[in-house]
């Protein structure tokens, strides 16, 4: 069978909601001694369980499955192996770890369902060159996790942060539009002085007249 070969040992940051690994965290797939040992390296940030919130209620983030939870984190960060093979792992780690099989199913279910999201997520995170091995903090009692959460993460793939060059670009176009809207207002105050001039003009003669 399959095996956790080191305890795990973590510390909380703290933000409150982030473990970092204490120390190299191995487990075997298949059965111990396979040769397929995953690695969970010493300063990884976790968050355990890609349980989406709305379950939390019923599937908390730590539980018995929390040593699983850790390796699947980890497997979905470095995503070096398939999304469904993770979560294939996940289950056979919960299945070495005794839980309780309707639990084991609801949480198979789940990452099945919806950890699409946190998959993408992983992949955006690395994109913005975010690091979750953070070896720099492991003595840090203060440090926090600087991880933007899922909502605001996928807010940004929605509506991209623009660059230096685009905000440039468009900094350009509004001061463009300021100048024309400037030289407009020069061009009608000039031509407003002008009639009242000619009005004045006309009226002078008209009492010269008189």
């Amino acid at each position: 069978m399959s095996q956790f070969t080191e305890a795990l040992v973590v510390t909380p940051l703290a933000d409150g909601k982030s473990w970092i690994i204490y120390k190299d965290f191995f487990y075997d797939v298949g059965e111990e001694g396979s040769g397929d040992r995953i690695q969970v390296d010493l300063g990884f940030v976790t968050d355990f369980a890609s349980v989406p919130r709305f379950l939390w209620w019923a599937l908390p983030k730590w539980g018995v499955y929390g040593n699983a939870s850790v390796i699947h984190d980890w497997l979905y960060w470095t995503q070096k192996r398939s999304r469904q093979e993770s979560d294939n792992i996940m289950l056979e780690a919960m299945t070495v770890l005794e839980v309780n099989p309707i639990i084991k199913k609801l949480i198979y279910y789940a990452i099945r369902s919806f950890g699409w999201w946190a998959w993408a997520r992983n992949e955006w995170d690395r994109e913005a060159g975010l690091n979750r091995v953070a070896k720099d903090q492991i003595i840090d009692h203060e440090a926090k996790s600087n991880r933007p959460g899922l909502l605001k993460r996928t807010m940004e793939q929605v509506m991209p942060v623009k660059d230096d060059a685009e905000k440039a670009i468009e900094e350009k176009i509004t001061t463009n539009k300021n100048k024309d809207v400037d030289a407009t207002k020069v061009v009608v105050n000039e031509n407003l002085q002008k009639k009242k001039a000619i009005k004045n003009e006309k009226a002078s003669a008209t009492e010269d007249n008189l």
